[in-house]
């Protein structure tokens, strides 16, 4: 017998790519059981499906940067006061670095984060919380389907007081720029190749490079550094230049969907904008300037 679920969860994440850098990725769950029937004729109630097994998969993989541990371009080190230093070296392009609480990382078994990697991974992860009769468990990961321009883009959240505050976790997202009610193809390709496969950082959260814990260690001439305390601790960042977008606010999703529509009107200023910004898989928000 099996037992199905599609939908879920999303997992919004990062994961770190040799030739991309970081990756802001949202994946939709779909998962199947297969077993015997318990005492109640059911192989697991839908309620422990979706709250039990959602909320292991939101705990250990959920709003976190993916590093894959067995790739000789991640190195990862723990540090005294109990927060990971890591980096992640990119031949032909300049590297990452990051310094932060354990749980602002998932670190996957793998030479390179792909999708069948982290299925495994959510396999091996699940597995020991599951009951006696169920056997066998399969996974599967897929993008919301997406007719117009999407990008992927990274950020961190330090006034957010849930997983939002981790400096690396990120989002696969569709945008929709509407200038007097029309949808403007132009406009959306050109912001999705601008925010494709960036970090968009805070100028408030923006420090130099020097003042970051690695920075002896690190060749940090051609990035922008990220430092803040939060919640869950204090969390340090650097990327290249070219690989960031500098916002001077805050990177909520509110705030993205207005700095786009300023950033359109001040090419359309006798025009309505209205910006459709995404979070990922169906969550965002509008601004519209008249």
């Amino acid at each position: 017998m099996k037992l199905f679920v599609k939908d879920l969860t999303v997992i919004d994440s990062t994961f770190l790519c040799p030739d991309r850098g970081l990756v802001g990725e949202s994946w939709i769950v779909d998962i199947e059981l297969s077993g015997e029937l318990n005492q109640m004729n059911m192989l697991l109630d839908f309620g422990v499906v979706k709250k039990t097994i959602k909320k292991i998969i939101d705990t250990y993989v959920d709003h976190k940067l993916l590093a894959p541990k067995r790739s000789p371009q991640c190195q990862i080190h723990e540090q005294d006061d109990g927060r990971v230093q890591l980096s992640f070296s990119r031949s032909g392009q300049s590297d990452i670095f990051l310094c932060c609480p354990e749980q602002a990382f998932c670190f996957v078994d793998c030479i390179e984060i792909t999708e069948a990697a982290l299925v495994h991974h959510l396999i091996e992860t699940l597995r020991p919380h599951l009951p006696d009769n169920i056997n066998d468990l399969t996974i599967s990961l897929r993008n919301e389907h997406i007719e117009g321009p999407y990008y992927h883009y990274s950020h961190g959240l330090k006034k957010h007081q849930g997983n939002c505050q981790r400096i690396a976790h990120g989002h696969r997202s569709m945008i929709e720029i509407l200038v007097d009610d029309e949808l403007d193809d132009e406009l959306c390709a050109s912001w999705a190749m601008k925010w494709r496969n960036i970090y968009l950082g805070s100028s408030e959260d923006c420090v130099a490079v020097s003042h970051l814990s690695f920075a002896a260690q690190a060749k940090l001439d051609n990035h922008y550094g990220f430092a803040y305390q939060a919640p869950q601790g204090f969390f340090e960042l650097a990327v290249p230049m070219h690989e960031c977008d500098l916002l001077p606010c805050d990177t909520t999703v509110e705030n993205l969907a207005h700095h786009i529509a300023t950033q359109v009107k001040l090419a359309h200023p006798n025009q309505c904008i209205r910006v459709h910004a995404y979070e990922g898989v169906g969550k965002g928000a509008i601004e519209e300037l008249p």
